[in-house]
């Protein structure tokens, strides 16, 4: 059955990981998993500490270049009934600034404790939705 959307946003607000999809000039897809929050519309995940080759990212690249962008989370077991999933399609931009990301690095933490004990630095994306779709079985 199709999600409302306020059903669409709670069900991405609980869940514990989602995946973030991008996409350069080239339109060629990128598509990692980041922890995140929500608050109303916007979606905001962060650079944490964990090791990477680089920080110039290719999602910080591909958003510079082109900020539509895709979040989906989903959840699945064995039993089909309890199926569901949520895309968000929208908009995303990049906060540096120490100020400007307090607030999101704030909510990011509060929902997880490895950020409690290890903020991240950032950068922030923040991920403004336009349109929410979900699906879940009838039972899930």
């Amino acid at each position: 059955m199709r999600l409302a959307e306020e059903e669409a946003r709670a069900r991405l607000a609980g869940a514990r990981v989602a995946r973030l999809a991008t996409a350069g000039s080239d339109g060629q897809p990128h598509l990692v998993p980041v922890t995140f929050a929500v608050e109303g519309d916007r979606i905001y995940t962060a650079v944490d500490h964990k090791p990477k080759t680089t920080r110039n990212l290719r999602r910080l690249r591909n958003i510079m270049e082109n900020p539509r962008v895709a979040v989906l989370a989903d959840h699945y077991e064995e039993d089909w009934q309890t199926l569901w999933w949520v895309r968000v399609d929208g908009r995303a931009s990049i906060l540096q600034d120490h100020d400007a990301m307090r607030r999101p690095l704030d909510l990011i933490a509060g929902r997880y404790a490895q950020y409690r004990l290890a903020r991240p630095a950032g950068p922030v994306i923040v991920v403004e939705a336009g349109r929410w779709t979900g699906w879940a079985s009838a039972a899930g």
